[in-house]
C-alpha cells in the first residue's frame, strides 16, 4: 500500500469511528443500557465507574468512546475505540469504566454471539473443525481493524431503519463473525463453535457450576463426567477461566447473594443460606473480601448510588 492509499484508509477509519460515536450517542441519550435490536446492546456512562461484579456472555464488544477494563480472575483486559473485546464463555467478571465524562461519555456496543450461528458461518466459509486440544482463554482484546469497524458502523446504521434491520442485521452479524474468524481471535471463536479441545469440556463444567452453584462442589464427580482427571480438570478450568473451580463457584454464590439482598430485600443470613453457605460469619468474611464491604453496608451503598442516579 502506497502513502496515498494509507492516508485514505486512515481517513476512512477515522470517519467510521466518528460516525459510530455519533450514532450510539443519538440512540442512547441517557446513562444506562438499551437493546434496540435483538442481541445488540448499547451502553452509555457519563462518569468513571468503580469495579462492578457481573456475568459475561459470549459477545463481541466495541467502544466508540472512553475506555474500559475487565477482570477475569487475575487477568486484566483493557480496551478503547482502537480495540475490541471478544468473550466466548459465560463467566463471573469484574468490569470498570476508566474514562468517561458528561462531555465525552463512555459509549459502547455489545453484539451477542450464538454458537450455532458461529458454527454456521464456519461451515459456509469452509473452516475445518479444529483438531487442537489446547486450552483457549475465554476472552481477549485485539485491534479493531478497518474492515471489522466498517461492518460495525453498518450494523449501527440499521438503528434508523427497523424494517431494513430485520433483513440486513443477520447478514451483517454473519460478516462480523466471519471477520472475527479470519482475524487473530479466530481460534478463540472456533474452539467454542466446533466444541473442540478442552475448552468445550470447561464450557460444560461452567454451565454445570452455574446451574448448581448453591450445591456442594464435587470436583471428582464433574471431572469423571468430563472424562478428565481431577488435576487435569483443575489445570484446564483455570487456563480457560483464570479461576479455580472453587473461586468460580464462590463468585457465583456471592453475586447471587448480593442480587437477592438488593432485589428481594433478604437479610444477609437468609441470602447466605439460600446460596449455599452454612456459616453466616464465613459468608460475611468472603463477601467483604470480594465486594470491599460487609453485606449490609455494601447493599446500602448500592441503593444510595441507584437513588442518586434516579434523582
Amino acid at each position: 500500500m502506497n502513502d496515498q492509499q494509507a492516508k485514505r484508509e486512515a481517513e476512512r477509519a477515522q470517519a467510521n469511528r466518528d460516525e459510530l460515536k455519533e450514532r450510539i450517542a443519538q440512540a442512547i441519550r441517557n446513562d444506562g443500557t438499551i437493546e434496540p435490536l435483538k442481541g445488540l446492546h448499547l451502553h452509555r456512562f457519563s462518569s468513571p465507574m468503580e469495579a462492578c461484579h457481573t456475568a459475561s456472555v459470549p459477545a463481541f464488544c466495541v467502544l466508540a468512546q472512553g475506555s474500559k477494563e475487565v477482570l477475569l480472575g487475575s487477568d486484566r483486559y483493557q480496551y478503547d475505540p482502537a480495540h475490541y473485546l471478544l468473550v466466548t464463555v459465560k463467566l463471573p467478571i469484574v468490569s470498570q469504566i476508566l474514562e468517561a465524562s458528561k462531555a465525552q461519555p463512555c459509549l459502547s456496543l455489545r453484539l451477542d454471539l450464538d454458537a450455532t450461528l458461529v458454527g454456521s458461518v464456519m461451515v459456509e466459509a469452509g473452516y475445518p473443525a479444529s483438531q487442537s486440544r489446547a486450552n483457549v482463554k475465554a476472552m481477549d482484546v485485539s485491534s479493531l481493524e478497518a474492515s471489522l469497524l466498517d461492518a460495525v458502523v453498518r450494523l449501527v446504521r440499521l438503528l434508523n431503519t427497523p424494517a431494513e434491520a430485520q433483513v440486513l442485521m443477520p447478514l451483517i452479524a454473519r460478516e462480523i463473525i466471519y471477520r472475527l474468524l479470519i482475524g487473530e481471535q479466530g481460534n478463540r471463536l472456533r474452539q467454542i463453535a466446533v466444541l473442540g479441545g478442552y475448552t468445550h469440556h470447561i464450557a460444560r463444567a461452567v454451565d454445570r457450576l452455574r446451574k448448581d452453584f448453591n450445591q456442594p462442589l464435587r470436583i471428582e464427580s464433574i471431572a469423571r463426567e468430563l472424562g478428565m482427571s481431577v488435576s487435569g480438570f483443575h489445570h484446564h478450568f483455570k487456563s480457560v477461566t483464570a479461576m479455580s473451580p472453587l473461586q468460580f463457584q464462590k463468585q457465583l454464590r456471592l453475586q447471587e447473594a448480593r442480587r437477592l439482598m438488593l432485589g428481594q430485600n433478604l437479610d444477609a443470613t437468609s441470602a447466605a443460606y439460600r446460596v449455599g453457605y452454612d456459616d453466616a460469619s464465613h459468608f460475611n468474611r468472603e463477601y467483604k473480601r470480594l465486594f470491599g464491604a460487609p453485606p449490609i453496608r455494601d447493599v446500602e451503598r448500592l441503593r444510595e448510588a441507584a437513588s442518586s442516579l434516579s434523582d
